[in-house]
């Protein structure tokens, strides 16, 4: 007793109203899934191909389609024979439906289309070193480059004086050829790249003996390059037309030198911010006084408060990085500020530590009144500037 077949539209899991676009897109999922090709030896997966394949073939055919939904499978029974082996599929778009399937499977198909228009060149790359401060202020810089330029003796068309390129007898001067390939239900068509003038459509018979058929003479240049101020480490800078020369008389491509940063000694920069450290003595840090902290505009003088603990984090407002889209609008510098404790002190400075350790537990030192009190805080910021 032969097998029942399957409702179409339960096989292709659409609605009876579906319209074409839908019959279309869910054969499609179904054909990529199920492909022999993709699923060699399994006899399951090529029992779905097989079966989705039918129900699209008759349901993308408007007069099949509505045979089917009058008569269902009674419909084909004993006319094209019966089951997927001899059922007629003219109808059906399946050149289109196998043009894209293959075009998937195989890297191509109807999708890829050669073009000998004009296309532009290739975009080149290099990198260039700068430091810490040129970064931040900009600079102007120098690279050399092998570029190439039209030949001079064939004025780029890659044939011998006196001769020119003829039309490519493969492809016609189309600069692409069409594939005819078996599949399941047919012959189908795609379209590559003509493989004899690599879809220029033309093909030199004579070299030139100046660029050996290429059109282009390679070069060493040297080429400027502006950096602009606060540029990162990373970055990249597009100048254009410096790229490899354009095909069929298109434009040149484009030169991207990636900019990278030196490391600096004392700066770290995030974003258009820098950061540092930088150590202040026991004594200002305690009583508080002027220091000077270096910043990529040189040294600048804070003041710094009393009773600065260490690691205290002061912000130098606007002696950042600039921005990359406004060099006058500029981050911030973010001083770390460190206390150093003094390890070699003589013997004067060990004394008056110690009083001074006395005086903040409330032993107070010899002499009475304000004076006397200043006098021993001045011994005490000597003692320890010795």
């Amino acid at each position: 007793m032969a097998e029942q077949k399957r409702d179409y539209y339960e096989v292709l899991g659409i609605d009876k109203n579906a319209d074409d676009a839908a019959i279309k897109k869910a054969y499609r999922q179904l054909a990529k899934k199920y492909h022999p090709d993709m699923n060699p030896g399994d006899q399951e997966a090529e029992k779905k191909f097989k079966e989705a394949s039918e129900a699209y073939a008759v349901l993308s055919d408007p007069d099949k389609r509505r045979q089917y939904d009058q008569f269902g499978h009674a419909a084909f029974e004993g006319g094209a024979g019966g089951g997927f082996g001899g059922f007629d599929f003219t109808g059906a778009d399946m050149g289109d439906i196998f043009g894209d399937i293959f075009g998937d499977l195989f890297g191509g198909g109807r999708s890829r289309r050669a073009n000998n228009g004009p296309m532009q060149g290739a975009n080149l790359r290099a990198q260039i070193r700068v430091t810490f401060e040129e970064a931040v202020f900009g600079c102007d810089k120098e690279i050399e480059l092998t570029l190439k330029d039209e030949c001079g003796k064939c004025n780029g068309t890659g044939a011998k004086p006196g001769t020119s390129p003829i039309t490519c007898t493969k492809c016609g001067g189309k600069g692409q050829v069409v594939y005819t390939q078996q599949s399941l239900f047919g012959m189908v068509q795609n379209v590559r790249t003509c493989p004899d003038c690599n879809g220029t459509g033309k093909v030199i018979k004579e070299k030139c003996p100046d660029c050996y058929g290429t059109g282009y003479i390679s070069s060493k240049k040297k080429i400027a390059v502006t950096v602009p101020a606060g540029i990162d480490n990373g970055q990249s800078i597009r100048i254009r037309g410096k790229g490899e020369p354009g095909v069929n008389g298109g434009p040149r491509g484009d030169l991207l030198v990636e900019v990278l940063v030196s490391r600096h000694p004392i700066f770290q920069r995030q974003d258009t911010n820098i950061y540092s450290t930088a150590p202040i003595n026991f004594v200002t840090a305690a009583l508080g006084g002027t220091v000077r902290i270096k910043t990529v505009d040189g040294e600048v003088e804070y003041d710094v408060k009393a009773g600065t603990q260490t690691d205290t984090r002061v912000r130098l407002k606007g002696k950042g990085v600039p921005s990359l889209r406004n060099k006058n609008v500029r981050g911030d510098h973010y001083v770390t500020l460190v206390v150093q404790v003094p390890t070699d002190l003589s013997k004067d400075a060990k004394e008056a530590l110690r009083a001074y350790d006395d005086a903040v537990n409330g032993i107070a030192p010899s002499g009475k009144g304000g004076k006397a009190k200043k006098r021993f805080m001045d011994k005490v910021k000597e003692a320890l500037d010795e």
